[in-house]
């Protein structure tokens, strides 16, 4: 396995622990919401809407690490790729279609996060590919 791989796992397992982290305090308070994340419009967010919030993250947290403990399982790999663009898409559409969150430091840190980790992912696929062995052989 490439050195770049393993620092990739490195960096998944550490946005996971990091998503775990906010997955919790969603669950604990939906206060964390509306004073970190959806600033603009704060009487949009309840608990329902928190814990939602917090079952997704939990979800993409189990699925990064996941991927981070098995990287050669492509499946796992595009699934682990697709939460951070539709974590991303998310953070994108209520910045600028629906005006419920302000570019803080809090948001632009997320949206640099995810940035850096579709980057890191999309090198990293290339670097599976590159594997030998990584390949199946076609079937007669």
């Amino acid at each position: 396995m490439s050195r770049f791989l393993n620092v990739l796992r490195s960096w998944l397992v550490m946005v996971s622990i990091v998503a775990a982290g906010h997955s919790l305090q969603s669950f604990q308070d939906h206060t964390f919401l509306y004073e970190n994340i959806y600033i603009s419009k704060p009487d949009l967010v309840n608990g329902l809407q928190a814990r939602t919030f917090g079952v997704w993250t939990l979800l993409s947290s189990v699925v990064r690490c996941f991927c981070a403990i098995d990287i050669h399982n492509k499946t796992l790999y595009y699934i682990t790729l697709w939460t951070f663009f539709i974590g991303m898409g998310h953070f994108l559409s209520e910045l600028f279609v629906f005006g419920t969150m302000a570019p803080t430091i809090f948001i632009l840190a997320t949206l640099t996060v995810a940035s850096i980790s579709i980057l890191g992912m999309l090198v990293g696929l290339w670097q599976l590919e590159a594997e030998p062995g990584s390949r199946q052989k076609k079937r007669n």
